[in-house]
């Protein structure tokens, strides 16, 4: 009986905690709506959490957790016992190429992909093949090619990742990411549309860092390589927000 009754328990838990995310989720993106149509300047206050809570329909712990994201997307800065603050003012252009209440999903597929994607390339790094690199520079030319020809180049810039992950030779890397696909695909192919509206150097900076993940990949330097493609999906993320 106190088995069942600490399985329901547990069951209850969980389900509010998906309950509370979504509320979060949606919370963070309202805010983030504000902020980025104008109705909070970039220097500006937000309103107080109580506002905002009775405001947005939330709790305080859910609204918390939305503005902790807006934090880490370096969106808002807090001050101690003054407030939070907008630091930043996404362009509009996200929300032309972002799904609408897609934007947290987004950014949750970058910090999975950031884990799995740099373990990937440190087994990568030890376990590569000729043919492996191989395929790496084919995807690396082909990117080369968009980019001088001013093409979205999304295609390219996922076979290249995926990529990595086959010369990882652990089928599960593979796997996890390919559960993901079409959430990866999503921020791919917002974060390359952000690309194309910005001088040609974005793209360009951005393929450095692929460039320097093949680096260390092909020199076997498993730690540079799980830093280097920490460093590019973490960069992707944070340039969604640039400004």
């Amino acid at each position: 009986m106190a088995a069942g009754k600490r399985q329901v328990d547990q069951v209850s838990a969980t389900d509010r905690q998906v309950r509370d995310r979504t509320l979060s989720d949606k919370a963070y993106e309202s805010i983030l709506n504000k902020i980025m149509d104008g109705d909070i300047p970039v220097g500006g206050k937000l309103p107080t959490e109580n506002i905002l809570s009775e405001e947005l329909g939330v709790s305080r712990p859910v609204l918390r957790q939305a503005l902790k994201q807006l934090r880490e997307d370096d969106v808002i800065v807090s001050r101690q016992g003054s407030g939070s603050y907008v630091k930043r003012r996404p362009e509009g252009a996200v929300l032309d190429f972002a799904p609408v209440g897609s934007i947290a999903d987004i950014q949750r597929t970058f910090e999975f992909r950031a884990a799995v994607e740099g373990e990937a390339a440190f087994l990568a790094a030890q376990r590569r093949t000729d043919a492996d690199l191989k395929e790496l520079r084919s995807a690396l030319e082909e990117l080369d090619r968009c980019i001088a020809e001013g093409e979205l180049g999304v295609a390219a810039d996922e076979v290249f990742h995926v990529a990595v992950c086959n010369a990882s030779d652990n089928k599960y890397f593979v796997a996890a990411r390919s559960s993901m696909k079409s959430n990866i695909l999503t921020g791919m192919n917002l974060t390359r549309n952000l690309s194309l509206t910005k001088p040609q150097d974005r793209l360009r900076l951005v393929q450095g860092e692929h460039y320097a993940i093949f680096d260390a990949i092909e020199a076997r330097d498993s730690e540079a390589a799980k830093k280097a493609m920490h460093d590019h999906v973490e960069n992707a993320r944070k340039r969604i927000f640039e400004g």
